[in-house]
């Protein structure tokens, strides 16, 4: 799937620790020991949007309802498991789209898929 297709972000729920386990509770962690989380982002695109939960380590700050955000290194990573499949999508950071380096861009309802400061995470970027 190709993640430059969407053309903004917006938070449609407020970020979540990712569940691993349902029956003990326990919260996914990544490979640092970050707990995991879940945001609801409606991604749009044209006249179509889709509402998509992305995973990123590490609790995201300043994310509320309608907040325009920037997805950093935006992946979409397809699955399939026990007959079932889908796409997952994981994000090296989610931050408000106010603060990037362009404060006017929220305004413009400008949009962007970069990386964080200093380049992804992990693996390749999106762009």
């Amino acid at each position: 799937m190709d993640v430059q297709a969407f053309a903004g972000f917006m938070c449609v729920n407020a970020p979540e620790p990712k569940v691993a386990n349902l029956d003990t509770g326990e919260v996914r962690k990544d490979r640092d020991g970050n707990t995991m989380y879940v945001v609801g982002v409606v991604a749009m695109r044209g006249r179509d949007s889709s509402v998509i939960q992305v995973t990123v380590p590490g609790e995201p700050k300043g994310l509320g309802m309608g907040t325009a955000l920037r997805l950093h290194a935006l992946e979409a990573v397809p699955w399939d498991r026990e007959g079932r499949s889908g796409v997952a999508y994981r994000a090296a950071a989610v931050t408000p789209l106010e603060t990037s380096a362009d404060p006017g861009a929220a305004r413009r309802g400008v949009s962007a898929l970069t990386p964080p400061a200093g380049g992804p995470a992990r693996g390749g970027d999106a762009n």
